[in-house]
């Protein structure tokens, strides 16, 4: 064999292991980074979280389990509640966000979302969709939907319906059980629950970007994890960029930096 050819067979199986490589490295399991604690919180250790946002100084809730579920106001620096509203007992609240002068909610199973003025929690109107209602959050220009699912779901905020949908994979693999949701500099943060981790996606491929292992939380929290007091509640002010996060049945909530991929 002249060298010519062997250069050339040189060349052409560099090139494949390098592209084997790109491939790998590119199909690999998503990094996972941790965080530091900034500042703990006092919350209601009997809130059931279901939904959570931030917005003018005030932590927005919403509370599940039937005959206990509601939408709460409250003050994050004093942990008073400035306005509360208890939901009709046949509902099983889920997933809040705002948008403009309104507060949407889900309920879990039986595909009806209510509409509220978010200055008196006046209820204005309901809104409808098929399958089970998790958890909201938004960017500018829609409002954005986990049912459970390995599946997000996009909403017109105007009409409440549904525009689009991603599936979201790590490493090719569906990611169920995605939960409460907050829009974060441009990427879906989204609790999977009865975890401790917080999936980071990109919502134009549905890729898992990296995780958040907040498993150290538990303890902080005197929590175990282990039956209905999971991790689930993500808020942000993106004022302050300042990231909160809680669990169900938390008497805390944690204020969070993150920090570098372990991986």
């Amino acid at each position: 064999m002249s060298s010519k050819r062997l250069r050339l067979g040189g060349l052409l199986l560099c090139a494949a292991l390098a592209f084997g490589f790109a491939v790998s490295a590119q199909a690999a399991p998503a990094p996972v980074g941790g965080y530091q604690v900034v500042r703990a919180y006092a919350h209601d250790a009997d809130a059931f979280t279901q939904g959570l946002f931030y917005r003018d100084g005030f932590m927005f809730e919403s509370t599940g389990l039937r005959g206990r579920s509601l939408i709460r106001k409250w003050s994050l620096e004093t942990g008073s509640v400035e306005q509360e509203r208890l939901i009709d007992s046949r509902y099983f609240g889920e997933g809040i966000v705002d948008w403009k002068n309104r507060l949407y909610e889900l309920t879990w199973t039986n595909e009806l979302g209510f509409i509220y003025d978010i200055d008196s929690f006046e209820k204005v109107g309901e809104f409808s969709y098929p399958g089970e209602g998790w958890a909201l959050t938004r960017d500018d220009k829609r409002l954005i939907m986990s049912d459970g699912t390995a599946f997000i779901r996009f909403l017109d905020p105007d009409t409440l319906k549904e525009t689009g949908r991603i599936e979201v994979t790590d490493d090719g693999v569906p990611v169920r059980n995605l939960n409460e949701l907050e829009w974060v500099k441009g990427e879906l943060l989204a609790n999977v629950w009865q975890t401790t981790r917080i999936a980071r996606i990109d919502v134009k491929t549905g890729k898992v970007l990296g995780w958040i292992e907040l498993g150290g939380l538990l303890k902080e929290a005197g929590v175990t994890g282990q039956r209905d007091d999971v991790l689930n509640g993500i808020a942000y002010d993106a004022a302050a960029d300042r990231l909160f996060v809680t669990g169900k049945l938390w008497p805390k909530l944690f204020e969070i930096k993150l920090t570098a991929s372990s991986r």
